[in-house]
C-alpha cells in the first residue's frame, strides 16, 4: 500500500499572546500580520497544520538579525527538530525578543522542514516603535 501523502497548512501566523512553552496549548493569535513590534512579552511566528505524518522527522531554523549571545559572539540561527506527535498535529514555530530590544529589529526567517523537504517560510520584519 502507497504511503500516504501528508497533509499541511499554515494554520495561521503573526502576533500571538504570550506562550507557556511547558503547556500543550498552543499560543492564541492577536493579530494576522508580518509586522512586529520589538517590544516586551511580543510573541510571533506560525502555526502548521500537519496530517497523515506521525513519526516524521520535522526540523526547523529560525534566521534573526545579528546580535551579540551571552558569550559575547554572534548568535548563529536557532535550529531544533520535533517528531511528529500524531496524524493530526499542530506545531507553534515562533519566537520572542529580550533585551537589548533594539539588536533584535529587522528580518527574521521561520523555515520548516518535514523528513528534509521544505514545508514552511515566512518572514517578518521586527520594528522599533
Amino acid at each position: 500500500m502507497p504511503k500516504k501523502r501528508p497533509e499541511i497548512e499554515i494554520y495561521s501566523h503573526g502576533l500571538y499572546e504570550p506562550w507557556d512553552r511547558k503547556s500543550k496549548e498552543l499560543p492564541r493569535l492577536k493579530a494576522i500580520t508580518t509586522q512586529i513590534p520589538v517590544e516586551p512579552d511580543v510573541e510571533f511566528g506560525y502555526v502548521l497544520k500537519i496530517k497523515k505524518a506521525k513519526g516524521a522527522r520535522l526540523t526547523f531554523t529560525i534566521f534573526h538579525p545579528p546580535f551579540l549571545n551571552d558569550a559575547g559572539e554572534t548568535a548563529p540561527p536557532f535550529e531544533g527538530s520535533e517528531v511528529v506527535g500524531s496524524n493530526d498535529w499542530s506545531f507553534f514555530l515562533g519566537d520572542t525578543v529580550w533585551p537589548p530590544y533594539e539588536d533584535k529589529a529587522g528580518a527574521w526567517e521561520l523555515v520548516t522542514w518535514l523528513d528534509g523537504k521544505e514545508i514552511a517560510r515566512k518572514q517578518f520584519e521586527l520594528f522599533i516603535r
